[in-house]
């Protein structure tokens, strides 16, 4: 009786770990954050100008690395007061327990050629 309940308390405390490992970290806001701010930085985007309920992160891929540690891509969207759609790719490493596990690679999408591709990311619309 003694070693079943050994057993059954060991695979109880053990399940919530092999849980958190089996499933990839939701981190969308890290990038969405550290995007915002180089894109300030750079002069692209006014952060009081953007309407935070449009913005959309979308996971791209995710990737084990590690134990506990993910390489995740973000196709990230931006829209402007004034109608600016700002696009970009985000690069950076997550775990379970912290999404910040990296810095952000940030890449501007300039143009999207091919596909269905309708709309240009530089703020300008297609008609």
């Amino acid at each position: 009786m003694r070693a079943a309940l050994k057993v059954v308390m060991a695979a109880t405390f053990a399940m919530p770990a092999a849980a958190a490992l089996a499933k990839s970290p939701d981190c969308a806001s890290w990038p969405t954050n550290m995007a915002l701010v180089h894109l300030k930085n750079a002069g692209l985007i006014d952060i009081p100008s953007v309407l935070e309920a449009q913005t959309k992160a979308v996971r791209l891929a995710s990737e084990r690395i590690g134990k506990d540690l993910y390489q995740q891509v973000y196709d990230i969207t931006f829209h402007t007061k004034d109608g600016k759609t700002i696009e970009v790719v985000t690069n950076s490493q997550a775990s379970s327990e912290e999404c910040s596990m990296s810095g952000v690679e940030i890449y501007v999408v300039s143009t999207k050629i091919g596909g269905s591709a309708g709309q240009p990311s530089d703020g300008t619309t297609k008609k």
